[in-house]
């Protein structure tokens, strides 16, 4: 299948698009950026040099993905989310010169398989964000978050765990140092280690 790349949008040559992937209006694909197979990149995408991106990936209008992040196969990125690559950002040096592009660290960022981020959420750089999590909108995420973990809030704090399908699992018992969850959906039991479960956030 044929890459589609609207008029109006940016792309480097110097960019790798993977097959049947679509670009869509105003958005910009740096140079040695690389984008999987039937990726769909959003109106006013912003997509920075380096950044590595699976297959099948959904990023939605105006989502900024700076130098430094990976997101892995099947990540849905909502409208508007902002990732970072800079713990400690200036635009000058202490001298009152500019900064220049050796004058920074970059911190990097991993979204992991199946991974979904709602709409304006703000990633703090440096973390890994594991699979099939959610993360609600609006929300700020500053911290390492396990596999399946419900997100959400400022700072965003674990309120629960979720099925890969999107329903919130229920406890349904223990084996060791695992809880066993189940989806009342689709009936897929999950394991989660004790202490990761029991450091739900209430409310």
């Amino acid at each position: 299948m044929a890459v589609r790349i609207h008029p109006t949008a940016e792309v480097s040559p110097d960019a790798e698009l993977g097959e049947g992937t679509s670009v869509w209006h105003h958005a910009q694909i740096r140079e040695n950026a690389s984008i999987g197979k039937q990726c769909i990149i959003g109106k006013g995408v912003y997509i920075d040099t380096g950044v590595n991106i699976g297959n099948n990936v959904k990023i939605q209008n105006y989502v900024s993905i700076y130098h430094g992040v990976t997101l892995e196969d099947g990540v849905f990125i909502g409208p508007h989310v902002c990732f970072t690559n800079d713990l400690h950002p200036r635009a000058i040096n202490p001298e009152g010169d500019l900064k220049a592009a050796d004058d920074w660290i970059l911190v990097p960022t991993l979204v992991k398989r199946g991974a979904s981020l709602g709409a304006n959420s703000t990633i703090r750089c440096g973390i890994t964000i594991g699979q099939w999590v959610m993360v609600g909108s609006g929300s700020v995420v500053t911290r390492d978050l396990p596999d399946c973990a419900l997100v959400w809030g400022n700072p965003g704090r674990i309120r629960g765990f979720v099925c890969p399908c999107g329903n919130k699992l229920v406890k349904i018992g223990e084996s060791g140092e695992l809880i066993v969850a189940q989806c009342p959906k689709c009936g897929r039991k999950i394991e989660i280690l004790t202490d990761v479960w029991n450091n739900i956030c209430p409310g």
